[in-house]
């Protein structure tokens, strides 16, 4: 079943929505794989938490036209992007992501934030596609516990501190290439990997140029219109895939962020894609 981005706003969001092509899937695809081959030990570390930092081609998917066109549908033609990081469940794999609200500890205000999240390889239920509560952004903030649980995908494994009704959640079924859209207060999770293939998607957020960081100043990079506010710092587009250089950037960048998500936490972060390079 189709969503379409003109629903947005009653149900919280929107899918799926065709970004790439098959052969630009596949190069971005292969990328991964090559690079997650080649840096066994720390490739959770760089593709996780602005990865797009690190990596020129996933910063330019982040800025690119189709993406873009349907984010400024639901935000708006001033979009920064704050953050990005991949989600990746390989075959028979226990990860998986608690059912949350992004809103609980981004420190953005309003809560005028969607993730698109592409998918690089199929997203559907035996993959652990994303699921969502349609409406459930209309809400408001709900409380959330931390359980920082080795197999959840989250900086603190956290969790709303509800049941969720299972029976009202949406699976949100994605074919390479294709996308979907969420608001930053729907709650949403996923299932681990029961397929025999990866899953790979790259989820990357926009905020409208007026949205502010509370608890500190974070990087985000003007990908549409005009920044009339300046609240936060611009991070250059890396010179090269995982160049010292972007490294230096990418560290700083997640430094400033982890201030902030890990403020009021009990402990550090297990999520790798949260450590700074070279913390185990």
């Amino acid at each position: 079943m189709a969503f379409e981005v003109s629903d947005y706003h009653e149900n919280g969001f929107a899918a799926p929505i065709r970004v790439l092509g098959d052969a630009e899937t596949g190069v971005l695809r292969d990328e991964v794989a090559r690079l997650r081959r080649e840096h066994p030990s720390d490739a959770g570390q760089f593709l996780g938490t602005n990865c797009h930092l690190l990596l020129p081609s996933f910063y330019d998917l982040a800025l690119s036209e189709k993406v873009l066109d349907a984010v400024e549908a639901v935000l708006g033609p001033n979009l920064l992007v704050w953050s990005s990081g991949f989600f990746l469940k390989d075959p028979g794999d226990e990860k998986f992501v608690s059912w949350h609200q992004d809103s609980t500890y981004w420190g953005l205000e309003p809560p005028e934030i969607t993730t698109a999240w592409i998918a690089l390889t199929p997203s559907v239920p035996e993959s652990g596609c994303l699921r969502v509560v349609p409406g459930s952004h209309t809400q408001g903030q709900v409380a959330h516990v931390d359980s920082f649980a080795e197999t959840n995908m989250l900086s603190r494994g956290q969790e709303i501190a509800v049941d969720v009704t299972e029976d009202e959640a949406q699976d949100i079924e994605l074919q390479p290439g294709e996308m979907s859209l969420h608001h930053v207060r729907l709650v949403h999770g996923s299932e681990p990997n029961r397929a025999r293939y990866p899953r790979v998607g790259f989820a990357v957020r926009y905020i409208p140029t007026h949205v502010r960081q509370n608890g500190g100043r974070t990087f985000a990079v003007l990908a549409r219109g005009r920044d009339d506010y300046r609240h936060f710092d611009s991070p250059p587009r890396p010179d090269a895939a995982l160049s010292p250089t972007a490294w230096d950037t990418h560290q700083e960048s997640l430094r400033r962020t982890n201030a902030i998500l890990m403020a009021t936490a009990a402990q550090e972060t297990a999520a790798p894609g949260h450590r700074l390079k070279g913390v185990d």
